[in-house]
């Protein structure tokens, strides 16, 4: 009982405190910039690491171990956006999120001094699955938290984050070319999560319900009630989610395979533009749902993504600085995507399983994800390149837009409603 009344005591300066909002922004922000980059940071440093580590594996098995490299992060990634959004229903959204951080940020640490694959395998596996739960159980303490009024906005803005993660990826790959060395930025998620423990309060909403003692927690994640909204959300996240991991988990490699000599700097600038890219379509989504609505907007998004990998990896032959443009586009309307599904998608969902059922959405996807990484390595010999395996991947686009086309533009009222309505008094 002691705990529930200081949580309430923080609920009510967390009523009145911009300050308080602020420093919880910039913390979810900052965690997700470095989830970003975590995320990316292999990608980047693949073909050094499978050189330097490649030992007694042979040339044709190399796609293969770096297939499982990147397939083992979005595993994890995946089963820890669920696993996480999980316990924050149980245990509450502030240590979620600062568990959360903390792990990926110690296993990235821990990636960059293994000596052999299996220790970077596991590594890679446990990064993901922290990264995974940051980013549920931020955005779900933000849509409780903050004040409806400006809630889309500050949502949209948040998105960007991941985005700037890309782009930092790319820029540490540029300045720093150990990749040993440059794994070692998992030392600041560490040194966040402990900031956090002084700074982060617990969700109102959350308390709220958890002391409601005839609060409905009869909901389960696919009883009648919620079934629809779980698979929209799964389906919208899903598609597009598959599509673009397989294509920035092997941009590198791809821009590598069109260049003869080693290519770093092209490697780290399309990474580099790719978020830039994503950054600037994030940060406007909002102002795209208010022009073209909801629909319209996700119709956009999923048409340009599949007419740009067409583009990309059809057109392009030989390297030449066109794909820095190509690229920009394509992330632009991507990170649209997910401003605008990142804010719809918590509103869909009572508070008794809100974070369980966003992990599930913004992460199901991210099974089917890891396999289609997985497999682009193994068809890369037989479609003959890697511009041709990602653009196979990237066709999960069509499917998007038949879904957005077929689902129409609903959204779980209800519980939009409950969220707007306590956090208007903020």
């Amino acid at each position: 009982m002691s705990t529930i009344t200081v949580d309430n005591q923080m609920v009510s300066i967390q009523k009145t405190s911009t300050t308080y909002l602020t420093l919880l922004f910039i913390l979810c922000f900052v965690s997700s910039v470095f989830g970003g980059a975590v995320s990316t940071l292999m990608s980047v440093y693949l073909p050094v690491v499978v050189k330097e580590l490649q030992g007694d594996i042979a040339p044709d098995q190399v796609n293969y171990v770096s297939g499982y490299i990147n397939a083992l992060f979005i595993f994890g990634w995946a089963i820890g956006g669920f696993s996480w959004g999980l316990i924050s229903d149980k245990i509450g959204r502030k240590k979620a999120l600062l568990y959360s951080i903390a792990c990926y940020g110690i296993f990235t640490v821990l990636t960059g001094v293994m000596p052999q694959w299996p220790g970077i395998m596991l590594c890679r596996f446990m990064s993901g699955f922290g990264v995974g739960g940051e980013l549920v159980i931020a955005f779900t303490l933000i849509s409780e938290v903050w004040p409806a009024k400006s809630k889309a906005v500050v949502t949209g803005i948040l998105s960007i984050a991941f985005p700037v993660g890309i782009f930092s990826a790319g820029a540490i790959n540029y300045i720093v070319s150990s990749w040993r060395e440059g794994f070692f930025v998992g030392i600041v998620p560490i040194a966040m999560a402990i900031t956090g423990m002084f700074i982060v309060k617990e969700s109102g909403i959350w308390i709220n319900h958890r002391q409601n003692k005839t609060a409905d927690r009869s909901n389960a994640l696919f009883s009648p009630h919620t079934r629809r909204e779980v698979i929209v959300g799964s389906l919208m996240f899903g598609t597009m989610l598959i599509g673009l991991w397989a294509i920035f988990s092997w941009m590198p490699t791809w821009i590598q395979s069109l260049i003869a000599t080693d290519a770093p700097k092209q490697r780290g600038l399309s990474m580099m533009f790719l978020g830039m890219g994503g950054l600037t379509g994030g940060f406007f989504s909002g102002w795209l749902v208010n022009l073209m609505g909801l629909r319209k907007s996700m119709l956009l998004c999923f048409a340009v993504c599949t007419v740009m990998s067409f583009v990309l990896f059809k057109t392009n032959g030989t390297f030449s600085p066109v794909i820095y443009a190509e690229i920009a586009i394509m992330a632009l309307f991507f990170g649209a995507s997910q401003g605008v599904l990142s804010a719809y998608i918590p509103q869909l969902f009572h508070t008794s399983i809100r974070a369980t059922a966003t992990g599930f959405c913004f992460n199901v996807g991210r099974l089917f994800t890891a396999t289609a990484v997985l497999f682009i390595g193994v068809l890369v010999s037989t479609l003959g390149g890697y511009g041709n395996a990602i653009f196979i991947f990237s066709l999960v686009f069509v499917v998007g837009l038949i879904v957005v086309l077929v689902t129409g533009d609903k959204k779980g009222k209800a519980a939009v409603s409950e969220v707007n309505i306590l956090s208007d008094n903020n």
